[in-house]
């Protein structure tokens, strides 16, 4: 009786066990789909709103003529730039595991999303609090709001910290379900 080969084959219910079978062979623990993991709906919605908020953080500071002088802006410009590539990959893996009713709970396919939501949400509120502390030095220390575009960096930052945030759900259920095998 092999249970787990979920991205290959649809899931599916194993044909019913003898009683020695039953004795000889305990069956296999299979993960959960839980609402939020990879190939479910709320996980499509998570995508998208990373995708969404990281774009918006993105196009909201390239808006602006004088990004590229604050290394901290170009930062958050390419870290936003790679979370909403890798939301909007991976929303499209959902969405297509969804559509064909596979499940995505193969253990190497998980550690690769577990990494990548790790690294890109990283990347993302390290250039949020780097753009954050440039904003509030322009802003409250320097006083120089008039001559810079402080609401478009204030947005933009705003928009990457929601980004982040919804980043971050994605990325513990991955680690959560590694950790639970």
């Amino acid at each position: 009786m092999n249970v787990s080969h979920a991205s290959v084959h649809p899931v599916e219910d194993p044909p019913p066990a003898t009683a020695t079978q039953v004795e000889n062979h305990p069956p296999r623990v299979r993960m959960d789909d839980i609402e939020g993991m990879p190939g479910t709906l709320l996980g499509v919605a998570l995508r998208f709103f990373q995708f969404f908020f990281a774009a918006a953080s993105l196009s909201v500071m390239a808006s602006t003529s004088d990004f590229p002088s604050v290394t901290a802006f170009c930062y958050l410009v390419a870290a936003t730039g790679l979370q909403s590539l890798w939301s909007l990959a991976l929303a499209a893996v959902d969405v297509y595991a969804i559509m064909v009713k596979r499940s995505l709970q193969n253990r190497r396919l998980v550690s690769v999303f577990a990494i990548g939501d790790g690294v890109t949400s990283t990347l993302t509120f390290a250039a949020a609090c780097a753009s954050a502390g440039i904003t509030v030095l322009i802003d409250n220390d320097l006083n120089s709001c008039s001559q810079n575009h402080c609401v478009q960096f204030e947005t933009s930052t705003a928009l990457a910290f929601i980004s982040w945030f919804a980043a971050l759900p994605s990325f513990l259920f991955n680690f959560w379900s590694l950790a639970s095998r």
